[in-house]
């Protein structure tokens, strides 16, 4: 494996959403080979016309941070701890994890802007994008004709991804959708901060802030001085109000390819210790030295190999 490369790189092309959307179905039919895929191939299949700005009434993702491939990795994430907890035991119905799959693929829909909305891009919708998906992924189901009781399901877990949503607050529907929703909540943040360009698209993520008015950052350079903090905050994070679920990932892998690791983990120990190295010894030319050779595809281009194989079509 290419020094510069994310281990996580070695298991499945992350940069490929067709690779992605394979090996989470892999994944879930370890635990129920006649898994039923099909609400998931359709959602899949909508949110990444979503994102290309082919579904009707929106326009194609204009975030670089908040992008497609942030929410593929969260869907991968996602079913590798859903795999991992019930290779210990833990019970999840098949019900569950197709609501709860389906659920990250429509976490940050409510980043992407309607067609009459033509002022700046998504991420001014950063503080409220939370409940803007929910909004979205209502209108989708009632479209596609859930029951009102999968809704209720889905909006608890995305709200779970909301660092500023009390737990305490979600109204759990049982004792599934609250593991769920902490399932979500910790591939959301581990499914970003494994990203291979996670530490180059923290510059993203800065203007992305700035255009949604978020607080506490003063430049580019301070909102990466704070991403070590902000990591020790996820691991706080982790284990107060997530319920520790993470700790599933290294079952997955121990099961799914014989490594008893948990290589989220080590690739975002990685990063960190990379961006503090950064920090102290290249702060004036920082930018150059996060990439770490690693290209990052924009949305225009995961769109267009997710076209390829859906379509055969090279063009």
């Amino acid at each position: 494996m290419d020094a510069n490369e994310s281990a996580l790189m070695h298991f499945v092309n992350m940069d490929d959403p067709q690779s992605v959307l394979k090996e989470v179905k892999t994944t879930v039919s370890m635990i129920f080979p006649t898994f039923d895929f099909a609400s998931i191939d359709l959602a899949f299949s909508d949110f990444v016309d979503l994102f290309a700005g082919d579904y009707p009434g929106y326009r194609k993702c204009n975030t670089r941070y908040h992008d497609l491939k942030h929410t593929t990795d969260t869907f991968m994430a996602l079913a590798r701890l859903i795999h991992g907890a019930t290779t210990t035991g833990v019970k999840i119905t098949r019900r569950g994890i197709s609501l709860a799959l389906i659920s990250a693929l429509m976490h940050d829909t409510g980043y992407i802007q309607t067609t009459d909305d033509q002022t700046g891009t998504g991420a001014k919708y950063t503080l409220s994008h939370v409940d803007l998906s929910i909004d979205f992924m209502s209108d989708y189901f009632n479209n596609k004709g859930y029951p009102r009781e999968d809704l209720i399901f889905c909006r608890n877990i995305v709200r779970c991804t909301g660092l500023d949503v009390g737990m305490e607050r979600i109204q759990f529907t049982n004792s599934e959708n609250e593991l769920l929703g902490k399932m979500l909540g910790t591939a959301d943040l581990k499914g970003q901060m494994a990203d291979r360009g996670y530490l180059a698209k923290l510059i993203y993520l800065y203007h992305e802030f700035r255009e949604g008015g978020v607080t506490g950052y003063d430049s580019e350079l301070d909102l990466l001085k704070k991403t070590p903090d902000f990591y020790q905050m996820t691991l706080k994070r982790f284990e107060e109000r997530l319920g520790d679920v993470r700790r599933y990932m290294r079952y997955h892998f121990r099961s799914r390819w014989n490594l008893d690791e948990d290589p989220y983990k080590k690739t975002i120990e990685e990063h960190i210790s990379h961006l503090k190295h950064t920090l102290r010894y290249h702060s004036d030319n920082y930018r150059k030295h996060l990439q770490r050779g690693c290209l990052i595809p924009d949305v225009d281009e995961q769109v267009k190999i997710h076209h390829q194989l859906k379509t055969g079509d090279p063009s």
